[in-house]
């Protein structure tokens, strides 16, 4: 889990530039804390008091500078504040939607995430711009009227440093109390947004069942809580009301009491003018906000950040390319043992202590009827479904264990509704290997037979809108990315059913040329015919062979070839050897109920 601290330094780190000229500004900004001060003592002592009015106007002229200076820095101070929280706040965003998304394909339906993505994403974005503001402005002002009380005589600095200091361990000391009562705060504002969501979608069924009040009851008790929690929040003011009264308020009558004693020092009256300017102008404000920003927003950003870190996923490229583990040469492509997947605790299981192998190289078709579970098998393969029991490895890396790019990096899976997003031609073709050139695209392009498409579509410099595309083009669009991909396994899940037999045919074989493995969901017997070997999936049962050899031995896959052709078991030839399948030994096989064993015999 990355802590808000890490995540606090990473964003500082990268915005280096906006934060060292917004420090610059914000030293012109606290050039008055500075110098109010000193000028108004030297305007007193050595104008007004003196009987020389003209020197006093003089010193104060000087501060009416300090103060349009101080203006044109906090200008500044502004708009460089968008530079350094815009961008933390598009990181957010996309952390919200990754986990969101990685969330929805482990099966973990999150309906919390919608009031992380539209409340707390901006409320951690609001706070985070007001603590910079706050802290950056107790630092240089609190420290500007350090150095300006300095400037006056030490003893006065000393007198007020000692309750600025007390003033600030006990509101540090009250710190932990506070986030703990805005984490109860957060949560409960969780739970109300997501049992709300669940209230109104089901709106039409409690009216129909007359369970209004129950719901309101339920809901109302959601609301009760989050009051209490406020309320309790509402307490914590007492401790900063303390902090600020000992660290703000102290050193104005310690000042009063000393001022006889620091006269006749020598301290003049306008130096300890001066330095009341400083306490009531300058660190008591500083002081304020502080204590309000950070009880109020700064409490609010932790704990709704913490919130969200644990909830959400790094962004790509946030913690640095994700390597994959080296490939074990002689793991196998595809290796599954002992799966067994259903959809919910109380559901048949689609699959049911399944084995399957699948060597490196190898060009496996899977068949069945429709509903049997070919798109599971797939999902399971690529990783995105998470077995109940036994394991699935890609390449010798375990799914479960492996995040989204290193898996990423073994294999890539099309659906049937392939994914095209609105940006150029290229952006959407070097998807899975950004750093491609245009020259190797167009090489892909021809290979692939699809360079008439990328012409129509206008170029790799055309933008896309997926509603703009028909889908077997989106289709076509979403084959060529995969080929670009540098992952040796391509799973197509029915990734051509959009588009006729010959253009299929034509990918199909491109793909079988392709080093790797290819792992086909058909869409039609042909692409089992054109397969090295085929998994026929048949209920409680599973065979594996070749097409030929399944023809021989299933009346099940007889039939589904019968279906598929319109009537006949061997549809013009289709039982001979398909096309690319090489002689030799066919992998022995045993077959259980939901299970497939493959055993090389040489």
């Amino acid at each position: 889990m990355t802590s808000v601290g890490a995540t606090v330094r990473a964003a500082l780190s990268a915005r280096r530039g906006p934060l060292l000229r917004l420090a610059g500004w914000s030293l012109a900004e606290a050039l008055p804390a500075a110098l109010t001060g000193l000028l108004t003592a030297r305007a007193v002592d050595d104008g007004f008091l003196a009987g020389r009015p003209g020197v006093g106007l003089l010193w104060l002229g000087l501060l009416a500078v300090a103060v349009l200076v101080g203006a044109l820095g906090t200008r500044q101070a502004y708009g460089l504040l968008g530079e350094v929280v815009e961008p933390f706040r598009d990181d957010l965003l996309r952390r919200v939607v990754a986990g969101a998304l990685a969330g929805a394909t482990d099966g973990r339906a999150d309906d919390a995430a919608v009031t992380r993505l539209t409340h707390q994403v901006e409320m951690v974005r609001d706070t985070w711009a007001g603590l910079m503001m706050v802290v950056r402005g107790f630092v240089f002002a609190a420290g500007a009227a350090v150095v300006g009380l300095f400037s006056l005589a030490a003893p006065v600095a000393l007198l007020v440093a000692g309750p600025v200091l007390a003033g600030l361990l006990l509101f540090a000391a009250a710190l932990p109390a506070m986030v703990a009562r805005q984490r109860e705060y957060v949560l409960a504002g969780e739970r109300l947004g997501r049992d709300a969501i669940v209230a109104v979608a089901g709106h039409r069924d409690v009216t129909v069942s007359g369970s209004g009040d129950r719901v309101v009851g339920w809901l109302g008790g959601h609301v009760d809580v989050q009051a209490r929690v406020e309320r309790r929040l509402a307490v914590m003011a007492a401790a900063r009301s303390l902090s600020l009264a000992v660290g703000g308020w102290l050193p104005v009558p310690l000042l009063l009491l000393a001022g006889p004693w620091l006269l006749r020092q020598g301290l003049g009256p306008g130096a300890l003018l001066g330095a009341l300017v400083y306490v009531v102008r300058g660190i008591q404000p500083a002081l304020h906000t502080l204590f309000q920003g950070v009880a109020a927003g700064g409490l609010r950003f932790v704990v709704t950040l913490d919130r969200l870190l644990r909830t959400c996923v790094p962004p790509p490229g946030s913690e640095g390319a994700a390597v994959a583990s080296p490939r074990d040469p002689a793991a196998p492509a595809l290796s599954l043992r002992a799966v067994t997947f259903r959809y919910g605790p109380h559901a048949e299981p689609v699959l049911d202590g399944f084995d399957l192998t699948v060597p490196a190289g190898d060009h496996l078709a899977i068949v069945g009827a429709s509903g049997i579970g070919k798109s599971t098998l797939a999902g399971l393969m690529a990783g995105v479904l998470r077995p109940e029991s036994g394991s699935v490895h890609v390449s010798g890396t375990s799914t479960a264990e492996a995040g989204a790019a290193e898996l990423a990096a073994h294999r890539v899976l099309i659906p049937q509704e392939a994914y095209v997003f609105t940006g150029t031609v290229r952006d959407n073709l070097r998807y899975l290997r950004p750093g491609l050139d245009d020259a190797a695209v167009l090489r892909a392009a021809d290979r692939l037979g699809l360079a008439d498409l990328l012409a129509r579509l206008g170029g790799l410099d055309a933008t896309l809108r997926a509603a703009d595309l028909s889908a077997g083009e989106r289709q076509q669009v979403a084959l060529l990315r995969a080929w670009l991909s540098p992952a040796p396994l391509v799973i197509l899940d029915e990734a051509t059913c959009h588009l006729d037999p010959a253009t299929e045919a034509r990918l199909e074989a491109a793909f079988a040329a392709r080093p790797g493995t290819l792992v086909v969901i058909a869409h039609r017997i042909s692409s089992a015919a054109r397969a090295r070997r085929v998994l026929l999936l048949d209920g409680g049962h599973a065979h594996l062979d070749s097409h030929r050899g399944l023809l021989a031995v299933s009346a099940a896959y007889r039939e589904l070839v019968g279906h598929w052709a319109g009537g006949g078991s061997d549809p013009a030839g289709l039982a001979g050897e398909p096309h690319g399948f090489q002689a030799g030994p066919r992998p022995g096989l045993r077959h259980d109920v939901g299970q497939v064993v493959a055993d090389r015999s040489g």
